[in-house]
């Protein structure tokens, strides 16, 4: 086990297969398997961050959308949450992770501008020191494509604090 955890934030069907996937989805899904993959190989600590819906949402738990898009593996930790912040929902997280020997956070999946800002800008408040991986996050357009909204939120937690990394690097010392 390393110091490090990887936080798989909302990778779930919903935003990543089918019609109502993110248009970055053909192209961050490989990024994800293989942060996934490498973190695994490391030993650090992998959390999946499974968001819950509402009625009528396309993430409901129970439905196909729902659903991680990569399994957890014996050992690995998941995590619900009803809120974009994923230590609000989950408030003994911080301090599980501290308990594990984890210093270093690094932060990865949907939706870039909602959950994954919210839940990075927590983990710096919580003290953790915490990489963002710059091509490892996406969202939807908003009147602007979904890489120009993924692109202004790394610059925006850049200037918060964060360290923003390529996912090449998102696991190294």
């Amino acid at each position: 086990m390393t110091d490090t955890a990887l936080l798989f934030i909302d990778v779930q069907r919903n935003m990543l297969v089918g019609d109502t996937a993110s248009p970055v989805a053909g192209t961050l899904t490989p990024v994800l398997r293989s942060l996934l993959d490498r973190a695994r190989a490391s030993g650090a600590a992998v959390v999946h961050v499974l968001n819950d819906g509402g009625p009528g949402d396309p993430d409901r738990p129970g439905t196909d959308g729902w659903q991680p898009v990569f399994e957890a593996e014996p050992g690995e930790t998941v995590v619900r949450k009803t809120e974009n912040d994923t230590f609000a929902s989950n408030p003994e997280l911080a301090e599980r992770l501290r308990a594990d020997g984890v210093e270093t956070v690094v932060i990865a999946g949907l939706q870039s501008e909602y959950c994954v800002k919210a839940t990075t800008l927590s983990a710096l408040a919580a003290g953790f020191d915490v990489r963002l991986v710059g091509d490892g996050h996406g969202t939807y357009p908003d009147g602007r494509p979904a890489e120009e909204v993924a692109a202004e939120t790394n610059e925006e937690l850049s200037r918060s604090g964060v360290t923003v990394v390529p996912s090449a690097e998102a696991l190294t010392g």
